[in-house]
């Protein structure tokens, strides 16, 4: 992992020192490691490193080439061998990852982009067309921000320096605090109307006289995948998945695995091992990471995670879960917060994390994310009927209707109105109630970010791609956004991989059957069946992992003189988002113990913290919004322009 920041200057006016020495004090955490730098005819380009791999030690960056080419990389390339093959001798089995990078552009342009495997972004100075490339891979793992001026455009891994550098104000952008209190923004959005980060899968592309922004590649929903045998089936996953695994594995530091009792961490922690044990890896070690929580009666993972453990015979470090108080939604006032989700958490249990990390070496972190949406975690029968009754195969619905029905213990027409209901506008049905903006938000408000509050929830098409394969990339979408709101770790710093979002893996997933990975009272059917004598057989056995639903309340309620000064003078209310009074008013339910959405509560709580904390750094956070209704679907830039509704703030330079 490594962190990069660039501007240039269209009429080649350089930055200058001081500020890019500012520039370097606000990202330079993330990477304290080699530090390299390119400055030549107003163009800058900062790098900092943070090394993970034994390949990442031998490179220079910004790589310069021979022909001026200036390359900028912080990523991880999983298929190096099949395009050092490719290249023919342009480069040796030993390159580095960004010297691979940098000859695959050179050799096929921006055709090479759905050529390079793995979690990265990457930024690429073309001299000789005075062009700029910014790119990130398929999944949106890694972070890249930037800000496009008349004269100008600048670039970043964080947000810091864009906002608290630039020689303007900014808007809060409405439609990102929408989907903050909701399903999480939308990939291109920042906190920060004109700051934008590159969505997953594309490139933009920057000449002083336009910008172009393009989709390189994407899933296609014509690829199928079709064998005789459930055996075949589990053959292929097994292949996939352990391919993901390993190529997660790429390390010379030992790895750290969250390992939490689940199938999905379990399956991840013991395909490891097993790689491991055939000296497959370069890893020195795998560690493992459990919690537990003794103050939820219904969440006790210890029994599960343990069988793993005697499994692989070592105990990993555990991390109690305690009743946290105000510290799950404050800010520190030492540290600029760039979006809500950056600040607060400074738990006991965190601080035991980042001990953890330290005392052990771990510089990368294996994470279960998205096991459960693309593995099917969650048994919904909605997209396989509504296949059958796209392709009018009759007599096949008839059966797995019957067979669904007895297994949800619902009356087959319920299940058949209900898939039908997925093709149906929500103009005509309205959105479920699942997808209902939280009530305590103002009408104004919900209106102007509708689209945003339903999770940018969109209906199946009758014609196109099957509904599995549209609810697939529904899915996949929203594991997208929840990366981008995810920020880098700096206390201590470590990269977080996740083995269930491998571009492989999930193309595999989206051309089988759905009936190969869920089935009427089997969930997780491929999973389980292909991991049989390789995850202890108490985990694949398992009924659903219960969820947390006393600590949140706990926090809130050991929080509440905290929660009611939040409250008094709300900055959100003031602005419009919320409404006060019935926010308290849900606040205090929660508080009696009846029924309420403690997640979005807590969100709205962090994010009237975060709004305030921008005081502090001279941002004001009073007025009222008057905005314009966001658009569906539109360019993401015009959407963002569309959505300038907050009060503007200067930033501290």
């Amino acid at each position: 992992m490594s962190v990069q920041f660039g501007r240039w200057n269209f009429d080649g006016e350089p930055a200058g020192e001081e500020y890019l020495t500012k520039a370097r004090a606000l990202f330079g955490p993330y990477g304290p490691e080699a530090r390299g730098s390119y400055c030549k005819e107003g163009l800058s380009i900062l790098h900092h490193a943070f090394h993970t791999t034994e390949e990442s030690r031998r490179q220079i960056q910004p790589y310069v080439s021979a022909s001026g080419m200036v390359t900028t990389w912080d990523g991880r390339l999983d298929n190096r061998v099949e395009l050092i093959e490719a290249l023919r001798g342009r480069v040796t089995g030993d390159a580095s990852d960004v010297a691979i990078v940098e000859a695959s552009y050179e050799q096929w342009g921006l055709r090479c982009l759905p050529n390079l495997i793995g979690d990265w972004a990457v930024s690429i100075w073309n001299p000789a067309e005075h062009s700029l490339v910014l790119a990130k891979d398929p999944m949106g793992s890694r972070h890249l921000n930037y800000y496009l001026e008349n004269k100008r455009i600048t670039w970043s891994t964080v947000l810091e320096p864009l906002v608290l550098l630039a020689n303007d104000s900014f808007v809060v952008n409405e439609e990102y605090v929408a989907g903050w209190l909701s399903f999480f923004p939308a990939t291109h959005l920042t906190p920060y109307v004109g700051i934008h980060s590159v969505p997953p899968s594309c490139w933009v592309l920057v000449r002083p006289e336009t910008v172009m922004i393009h989709k390189y590649w994407d899933f296609d929903p014509s690829k199928k995948i079709r064998y005789r045998t459930d055996g075949e089936y589990e053959e292929h996953f097994r292949v996939v998945f352990a391919q993901s695994v390993h190529r997660r594995l790429r390390s010379d530091a030992p790895i750290l695995a969250e390992l939490s009792g689940g199938i999905d961490s379990s399956a991840i922690v013991c395909m490891a091992d097993s790689l491991i044990g055939h000296g497959r890896e370069t890893t020195p070690r795998l560690d493992t990471l459990s919690f537990f929580c003794n103050s939820e009666p219904n969440w006790d993972e210890r029994p599960y995670f343990a069988k793993v453990e005697e499994k692989r015979g070592r105990i990993g470090h555990h991390i109690e879960l305690g009743p946290e108080g105000s510290a799950e939604f404050e800010f520190e006032s030492e540290r600029f917060a760039a979006t809500p989700g950056s600040g607060g958490h400074h738990t006991d249990a965190a601080r035991d994390f980042n001990d953890i990390v330290v005392s052990q070496g771990n510089r990368v972190v294996l994470s279960g994310t998205g096991g459960d949406e693309v593995l099917g975690g969650v048994p919904i029968a909605s997209p396989e009927l509504a296949d059958l009754l796209t392709q009018i195969r009759i007599a096949t619905l008839a059966r797995q209707l019957k067979a669904w029905a007895l297994s949800k213990r619902k009356p087959w027409f319920h299940l058949l109105l209900e898939t039908a209901s997925k093709f149906l506008p929500f103009s005509l049905i309205g959105p479920p109630q699942h997808l209902r903006p939280a009530r305590w938000l103002q009408p104004d408000f919900v209106r102007r970010n509708r689209f945003a509050l339903i999770g940018y929830e969109s209906r199946w098409r009758l014609f196109g791609p099957q509904p599995t394969f549209q609810e697939n990339l529904s899915t996949l979408d929203y594991l997208r956004r929840q990366l981008a709101c995810c920020p880098l770790p700096s206390h201590p710093i470590f990269e977080v991989r996740h083995p269930y979002l491998d571009r492989s893996l999930l193309e595999f997933l989206f051309a089988i059957p759905r009936e190969q990975l869920i089935r009427p009272g089997q969930r997780r059917s491929l999973m389980r069946r292909a991991l049989a004598g390789i995850v202890p057989s108490e985990i694949l056995s398992r009924r659903r992992k219960a969820y947390m639903t006393h600590r949140p309340l706990a926090s809130i309620c050991a929080s509440w003189s905290l929660v009611e000064d939040l409250l008094h003078s709300s900055a959100c209310a003031a602005r419009g988002w919320i409404d006060g009074n019935k926010l308290w008013e849900a606040m205090n339910a929660a508080k009696r113990g009846e029924q309420a959405p403690l997640v979005l509560l807590l969100r709205t709580l962090t994010l009237e913290a975060w709004t305030r904390s921008l005081t502090g750094w001279g941002l004001p956070t009073s007025g009222r919004s008057h905005g314009v209704r966001s658009r569906e679907r539109t360019p993401f830039h015009q959407r963002a322009q569309a959505n300038e509704t907050q009060t503007r703030f200067s930033p501290t330079g």
